[in-house]
């Protein structure tokens, strides 16, 4: 009996054991730091934001063939420099795009802050705000210098922007973009700042710029670059080509004071000396003429009736302090007038002939279209009146240019006005010359040569002939009124 009951017991299907409760993976904690981190990031966003508006500027006719806004065909270049070209959704005149950009507001009463080229020659400017609220909106000003544009809304409870200090900004830290790149609204970015002091040419600008490694694309232009406590340090401005890395960003310190003068004023004044320079660090070809000193900025040449000329400043001065505050290159230079107001006195310490002097300038107000000399074209004379050709055996053949005594009677045969006794005119420049390549033009006056004063026609062949071939010769030129210098090479 019990055997039979245990070969059942032994036959019964076997019964499954109770399945055990799944366990969940470990998941190590999120560490403090990260997690702050993580959360002053998304706070950025949260400050700034409610600031920021997207501004759609419509302008009559068509859109420009690259297909980007008009007017951003500058600021946006594909990796060979040429324009970078998107192909648009809309080419009708019917259906022209509107030019899309960023701002942010600057004060409670609707003014906002963006860039001069989003909205430059808008016919229509539409402002969207970060609650949906759409409102139209006026140009107040706008400075094309610095590509810095003030327009304004009428509308109530504003969030006003948070503004840093673009002086304190270090390289290194933490940058955050807000705008629409590729019209995709409030789109956030982050990264750090390159660099700061960018000087990048445009034009002659003097303004410098914040340089960023935060992902900026056509549409962030105008909206803000803020620092880790979400405060507006910069504007984003350009770009070097799409998706590579490199934005620059106008330095909110730079912005604030054009836009209180756009809106107090209607325009920008700029306090202004009226020259043109070059630094020793920058050109090989300036230290050899100037032994002796290896850093400084020299003075190329002085605009006509600019506040310079009515100061002992001469061409090829080495400027080496301002105030008492040493200048390297151009851009330093630069900073230090900018900063100063207009008709103010500055001491410049210069370097010339071996000797360092102390100059007093008094600013003047940059105009705000004015010609440089030094622009004209070299292939034809800057004068109305054409200068007489010589005989060949007036001219001097080895650098390739013809003088003549500038004799009161020739400046007037040719209608230059000059008061200075002395000098020679330069009556033929040979193409493909050393003179040509020097720059020179018919109609110069040269009044020094190797640092001795030209007196006349004698004077200049007897220093021409005592010429370092290495290191060239550098001439002080009066041309169209304008003081300069150009260095002539063999």
């Amino acid at each position: 009996m019990k055997k039979t009951w245990l070969t059942l017991l032994l036959c019964l299907p076997a019964v499954a054991a109770p399945a055990a409760e799944p366990v969940a993976p470990q998941i190590a904690p999120v560490p403090s730091a990260l997690r702050q981190l993580s959360d002053s990031f998304a706070a950025v966003f949260e400050k700034a934001a409610p600031s920021v508006v997207v501004i759609e500027a419509r302008q009559a006719g068509e859109s420009p063939v690259s297909g980007l806004p008009s007017g951003l065909e500058f600021f946006f270049r594909g990796p060979n420099g040429a324009p970078y070209r998107v192909v648009p959704e809309r080419n009708t005149m019917l259906d022209t795009p509107p030019n899309i950009g960023s701002g942010f507001i600057f004060t409670k009463d609707g003014h906002i802050i963006t860039n001069n080229h989003v909205v430059a020659d808008a016919s229509e400017i539409k402002v969207k705000l970060r609650d949906g609220r759409r409102f139209d909106a006026e140009v107040i000003g706008s400075d094309d210098r610095s590509d810095v544009a003030v327009i304004k809304i009428n509308a109530p409870d504003l969030s006003v922007a948070a503004l840093g200090d673009s002086d304190a900004v270090r390289v290194g830290e933490l940058a955050f973009a807000i705008g629409t790149p590729m019209e995709l609204p409030y789109t956030f970015t982050s990264g750090i700042i390159s660099a700061k002091g960018r000087t990048l040419g445009l034009g002659g600008y003097y303004d410098e710029f914040i340089q960023t490694d935060t992902s900026i694309n056509p549409g962030n232009s105008g909206g803000p670059l803020c620092d880790i406590d979400g405060r507006v340090v910069g504007i984003n401005t350009l770009i070097s080509g799409i998706n590579r890395g490199v934005g620059f960003a106008i330095p909110i310190n730079t912005a604030k004071n054009i836009a209180d003068q756009l809106m107090t004023k209607g325009h920008v004044s700029r306090p202004w000396l009226g020259i043109s320079i070059a630094s020793l660090e920058e050109d090989s070809q300036l230290r050899q003429l100037f032994p002796g000193i290896n850093q400084g900025v020299v003075l190329r040449g002085i605009e006509p009736g600019a506040p310079a000329q009515r100061s002992d400043l001469v061409p090829g001065d080495v400027i080496t302090k301002v105030d008492g505050k040493p200048v390297s290159v151009s851009s330093d230079l630069q900073r230090e007038i900018l900063g100063k107001k207009i008709g103010q006195n500055v001491e410049l310490e210069i370097w010339r002939k071996g000797r360092t002097l102390r100059v007093t300038v008094q600013t003047g107000e940059q105009p705000d279209k004015f010609v440089r000399a030094s622009m004209r074209s070299r292939s034809g004379s800057a004068h109305p009146s054409p200068v007489p050709k010589l005989n060949q055996s007036e001219s001097i053949a080895g650098p390739g240019l013809a003088v003549s005594d500038a004799t009161p009677q020739l400046l007037q045969e040719m209608n230059i006005q000059r008061k200075e006794p002395g000098g020679v005119l330069v009556t033929e420049v040979a193409p493909m010359s050393p003179a040509a390549a020097a720059g020179l033009q018919r109609g110069d006056i040269i009044t020094e040569a190797g640092g001795k004063p030209v007196r006349g026609k004698k004077d200049f062949e007897a220093i021409m002939q005592g010429m370092d071939n290495e290191r060239g010769i550098l001439l002080l030129l009066e041309r169209s009124g304008q003081k300069t210098f150009a260095i002539l090479k063999p």
